[in-house]
């Protein structure tokens, strides 16, 4: 008896589970698991990075997002009102900013702020503004294309709306839209913490010291030490797990959330 299409995909499944449980068994089998324990997560290594990793390292990586996220939400607004304005000056500006900081590596901007304009004009940031600049000019270009999507995403008749109340046109988008377009981009904008959270490790390039370490810096510089091995990069990636996968989980609430207004 030929079977349904449904029991062929009940068996397909079940063959591609088989196979993949197989493999796993095998991977344990094979491992030489007193090599990997010593040389990528040994437990005494992974001690010896606390408390350090936490109150220095990850809270320098904490600080430098927030200060990158602060900036580049503050130009994105400005960008994406300008990219929606009526006058075409504005536009032209906002979209060479968008094309040019979006096309340029991040790296390059860091080594811009960080070497680039001390050697030319003989003077140099501050190791907090440099990286809060450096980062937000970045991430401004990027969220500056999501919150312009997000604006007209709101409906017209909100603002005609406030207009007809007697609003003027700024308290409207301020009050009205902006808001309104915010929650649309709260997903997007949840994804670029998230990236903002893996630039920061660029903050190496500028010379630091331990006090200024983010997890990145702090896991290359502990890698040095005798029988370490990859632990302290290890421990570095979970610490960058602890911040990312709630951001994660965050953003996927965000665009459930989404969906569901959308549907109503």
């Amino acid at each position: 008896m030929a079977m349904t299409m449904h029991q062929r995909a009940r068996l397909s499944r079940g063959i591609q589970y088989a196979v993949l449980i197989l493999v796993v068994l095998a991977l344990l089998a094979i491992a030489d698991w007193p090599l990997l324990i010593e040389k990528v997560f040994n437990p005494e290594i992974a001690a010896q990075q606390f408390p350090g990793i936490i109150t220095t390292a990850l809270k320098n990586t904490l600080i430098y997002t927030l200060l990158g996220f602060v900036v580049g939400l503050t130009g994105g607004v400005v960008l994406a009102l300008m990219k929606l304005s009526s006058v075409a000056p504005y536009r032209w500006l906002a979209t060479l900013y968008i094309e040019f900081f979006r096309g340029v590596p991040a790296l390059l901007v860091f080594l811009a702020f960080g070497y680039g304009i001390p050697l030319a004009f003989g003077f140099r940031f501050n190791h907090y503004v440099t990286v809060m600049v450096a980062l937000g000019l970045v991430a401004a270009a990027y969220i500056a294309e999501s919150l312009r999507a997000g604006l007209q995403a709101v409906p017209k008749g909100q603002y005609e709306a406030a207009r007809s109340l007697g609003m003027s046109h700024a308290r409207a988008m301020v009050t009205i839209v902006i808001p309104q377009a915010l929650r649309i981009v709260l997903p997007p904008l949840t994804n670029e913490v998230i990236l903002l959270t893996k630039d920061s490790s660029l903050v190496y390039l500028l010379g630091m010291g331990i006090g200024q370490y983010e997890l990145t810096k702090y896991g290359r510089e502990a890698i040095s030490g005798s029988g370490a091995g990859l632990t302290p990069l290890v421990v570095a990636g979970i610490c960058y797990l602890i911040i990312t996968v709630p951001l994660g989980i965050l953003t996927r609430r965000f665009e459930s959330k989404t969906d569901r207004m959308k549907k109503s």
